[in-house]
């Protein structure tokens, strides 16, 4: 039939996103046995030291382990002295003032003390652990700083690539990750990223530092309410003077200027992919996107994609659903990355798809196909839709489409729009342009 689309919302692809949805929760069901922590934990941590100067030694082992209070003569950060104060805290926001609500040590530490923490301590052999709670009782923002020390400075390499691993592979209902940086001049190396979840009217952000400094890894985590994403300027000068109160006890000062450069935070355990953190946030999905290996399509009818003539080196797809969310079993995001031989074929591969897009209306009898949004940067092009299929009797079939180039990569999404269960074109083109990021790493 001329126009028909691809399985839409029901019959074959129905069943297949009920499959993939069986798969996720098996997945589930074995990281919350502990089965495979080394993909959350141990793959992550790993990933960090890669990226950010280390070593390729894997993490400690994960799981709470044996509490880190007991008893010590190191001498290193005994006392709170050196932990963040109201002072310090200000370079936070100069709007209102700060108050230490709480610090804790050792076992007195909660389970959980800043976002995307997989467990108590990321040295379970560490010699102490520091948490201190502060708040902002006019802007209603908090803030917590988490110091580990460990026995030595490879000890604490691990702890830091641990909790890097941690924000990575962050998979907290109603979570993205909407900026990440490297940081130089904070200890020895660090990382700041930028988290969002939605609250109303405004934004919930949580902005995380993490550094190394000798023996001591420290966390900081700013949580606040704003329109838009925090820029890393507050976050980098806070974590720089509350690490240098630190290094006087703990070694490993940082040299130079504090600087923030935009950078992903690693992820490979799907090398190319998107991990969970860096899918949209919709008010409706109370659980955690999942990845499922799923076959590589041809997509709808508009975007006339023929791997067999253009002959790509490799694609591979990728299914996100999410499990037990008590949505319908059509609800997911295709991702699919195509290797090229070159940059130039995938650039072309992707301006024949957007051509195809752009005129289906014309070429496609019951189809319409609308431009939501254009991405253009020096390593990135691509174009999104919003594409709907009358196919009678009153029924019409709706998807976000995007594709783009990345290199020799060339990455196509496809999101079935369903009652009530949309991402705005703003999200969607910010999660085209992550999965082109993304795709850079893929083989």
């Amino acid at each position: 039939m001329a126009g028909s689309h691809r399985a839409a919302r029901g019959g074959g692809r129905a069943a297949a996103r009920e499959a993939r949805r069986q798969k996720a929760r098996k997945r589930n069901q074995t990281i919350a046995a502990g089965a495979a922590v080394v993909v959350l934990v141990g793959g992550g941590g790993v990933a960090a030291l890669n990226a950010f100067g280390g070593d390729k030694s894997p993490g400690p082992k994960v799981g709470n382990g044996p509490s880190d209070d007991k008893p010590s003569d190191s001498k290193v950060l005994a006392d709170d002295k050196a932990l963040l104060d109201i002072t310090t805290a200000k370079k936070l926001g100069t709007t209102g003032a700060w108050a230490i609500t709480k610090t804790a040590e050792g076992s007195d530490a909660p389970e959980k003390s800043f976002v995307c923490q997989s467990q108590r301590f990321a040295d379970p052999a560490g010699q102490r652990t520091w948490v201190r709670t502060l708040t902002n009782a006019t802007t209603k923002d908090t803030a917590v700083q988490y110091v580990e020390v460990s026995n030595d400075k490879a000890a604490a390499g691990k702890a830091y690539s641990s909790i890097v691993g941690w924000l990575s592979s962050c998979a907290v209902p109603q979570t993205r990750l909407v900026a990440s940086y490297v940081t130089t001049g904070v200890g020895e190396r660090g990382v700041i990223a930028v988290y969002e979840t939605p609250s109303g009217t405004k934004t919930r952000y949580k902005t995380i530092a993490v550094s190394l400094a000798g023996q001591a890894t420290s966390v900081l985590e700013h949580d606040s309410l704003a329109a838009s994403p925090p820029k890393p300027d507050a976050m980098l000068a806070t974590a720089t003077a509350g690490v240098q109160k630190l290094c006087t006890q703990s070694g490993g000062c940082g040299a130079g200027a504090a600087v923030a450069t935009v950078s992903l935070l690693p992820f490979t355990d799907t090398p190319g992919f998107m991990t969970s953190v860096d899918l949209p946030t919709l008010s409706q999905i109370k659980t955690p996107w999942v990845a499922v290996a799923a076959a590589t399509g041809s997509g709808t009818t508009c975007e006339k994609i023929d791997l067999k003539k253009t002959k790509p080196v490799k694609a591979s797809t990728y299914t996100y659903v999410t499990p037990d969310a008590g949505v319908a079993t059509e609800f997911g995001l295709d991702d699919t990355v195509i290797k090229f031989a070159s940059a130039t074929v995938a650039k072309n591969f992707v301006t024949g798809i957007r051509k195809n897009v752009d005129g289906c209306g014309k070429a496609v009898s019951n189809a319409t196909a609308k431009s939501t949004g254009s991405i253009s940067t020096p390593s990135i092009k691509g174009e999104t839709w919003r594409a709907t299929y009358d196919t009678g009797g009153g029924k019409k079939f709706t998807y976000r489409i995007g594709i783009a180039s990345a290199g020799t990569q060339a990455v196509y999404l496809l999101f079935p729009v369903l009652e009530d269960l949309d991402i705005t074109d703003t999200d969607f083109n910010q999660t085209l342009t992550r999965a082109a990021e993304r795709a850079t790493i893929y083989k």
